[in-house]
């Protein structure tokens, strides 16, 4: 199941930019509350890029580069690989994320999506592996799952019923 759960999230990953929605969110949880990364951002590296900042990756910051989106340096951190893009105007952080085929997907530190900490925390403590159950939060359904990175919340529109 966790090979299909996997694909139906890479699929979901693949798709989001043809819907150009932010409506996948992956949430984190640490010391400070919550860590939210969206599947849609505006800071976008091509994934040679990423590929060749993920070799540099340490704890302290791995060689600084230059990217199409100017400085960028790879860190090696508990919650996986981020790249940090102190130039990019917003969205300055991507969380390098890999598939269960190997292909590179980044979450992005800023996205159009922002849930409140209550709404981020109903979702998070009812999320399950195979899926949590679904939560109506005003016009949008949301469910999590939990994950090797921390809980994938997955949105979409309530159906308009005539």
């Amino acid at each position: 199941m966790n090979i299909l759960r996997g694909l139906a999230l890479a699929a979901l990953l693949a798709a989001a930019p043809l819907r150009a929605e932010d409506n996948v969110l992956l949430v984190q949880t640490g010391p400070q509350g919550f860590v939210v990364w969206h599947v849609e951002g505006e800071s976008v590296l091509p994934d040679d890029d990423v590929l060749e900042l993920m070799a540099t990756a340490t704890p302290e910051g791995g060689k600084e580069m230059q990217s199409p989106l100017g400085r960028a340096r790879a860190y090696e951190m508990p919650e996986g690989i981020v790249i940090r893009l102190p130039d990019a105007p917003r969205d300055q952080a991507l969380l390098v994320d890999r598939d269960a085929c190997g292909h590179v997907h980044l979450w992005h530190a800023e996205g159009a999506t922002q849930l409140s900490d209550r709404q981020l925390t109903d979702i998070v403590m009812s999320a399950l592996p195979e899926g949590g159950p679904r939560i109506r939060l005003n016009g949008t359904y949301a469910k999590g799952f939990i994950g090797r990175l921390g809980v994938t919340i997955t949105l979409w529109k309530v159906p308009v019923r005539n």
